[in-house]
């Protein structure tokens, strides 16, 4: 049911999508035996959830998705898969979206090189817009990606507070949101600054991911990363209670995001995302 309800959303955006994809793998130029195994990477089936969510809220702004734009959401997405292949070498992990990873396939060294070259290449993406301002977006933004994960590797075994929980949500993962919809809308200079809503809906992306890795694997409390519902809990051991209170977490940031819409006119692109999040608190 998910799957098929986020397919007639990203159906609205999907020639935007296309392009996107093929602009990531653009020149993407390195040894011949690496290269095959990273384009399996970034042509692997994925949500594409932070294009998605740019383009549909410029859509619903009715502003033109031009050649800038696609260079820039095609920068956010590489620099998403090189956080990956990084996470993975940290988690020693084999698999990811069906296909072997790189350090599974070749080694942790070689692994972690690709996920900087992805970086540059993002970066190269950006200059070729020309607004230094994006540049320094950029720069903040892995700034803080890369410190949410030291503070996360320092915190093993600890459960956190609430509000450090948070903060570490929106280091690792809703500040790329923010930047590919805060950037989006500086590349045409629109008056909106989007910062609410991504944030929100990136801290609530955090929270369901976490959600269910509870209710699935738990190989987060396994490898010692503990997140809203053992705080709710109070220990490693989660409950129902837990289960719930996260969910209600969830759900709040949903809500937010939901009400940092309300100044948009009502169009198929608002209501889209308005879907969208309903299917992220129920999916």
């Amino acid at each position: 049911m998910f799957q098929k309800k986020y397919s007639e959303i990203t159906s609205l955006v999907q020639n935007e999508l296309n392009q996107i994809l093929q602009e990531m793998i653009k020149n993407i130029d390195v040894h011949v035996s690496l290269k095959s195994e990273l384009l399996k990477i970034l042509n692997a089936p994925s949500k594409h959830i932070r294009p998605l969510i740019s383009i549909l809220y410029l859509k619903a702004l009715k502003i033109d998705i031009d050649e800038k734009q696609i260079l820039y959401q095609a920068a956010i997405e590489l620099v998403h898969n090189a956080s990956l292949i990084h996470d993975d070498v940290i988690d020693e992990s084999e698999i990811r979206r069906g296909k072997n990873t790189l350090n599974n396939k070749f080694n942790s060294k070689l692994a972690v090189i690709t996920g900087d070259y992805l970086l540059s290449a993002a970066l190269n993406k950006v200059i070729k817009i020309g607004r230094i301002e994006l540049i320094k977006m950029f720069s903040d933004t892995l700034s803080e990606m890369s410190n949410g994960e030291i503070n996360q590797q320092f915190s093993k075994f600890k459960i956190p507070s609430l509000n450090d929980y948070i903060k570490k949500s929106e280091q690792k993962t809703a500040k790329l949101f923010e930047t590919a919809l805060c950037g989006s809308l500086l590349i045409a200079d629109s008056k909106y600054d989007g910062l609410d809503f991504a944030k929100n809906f990136g801290i609530a992306f955090q929270i369901r991911d976490d959600l269910i890795n509870c209710k699935t694997t738990n190989s987060d409390i396994k490898d010692g990363i503990y997140t809203a519902p053992v705080i709710f809990a109070g220990d490693a051991k989660i409950n129902d209670e837990a289960i719930e209170k996260t969910q209600i977490l969830l759900n709040n940031y949903i809500e937010n995001a939901k009400n940092n819409l309300s100044n948009i006119e009502d169009n198929e692109y608002k209501q889209a995302l308005s879907e969208l999040l309903e299917l992220f608190k129920n999916g």
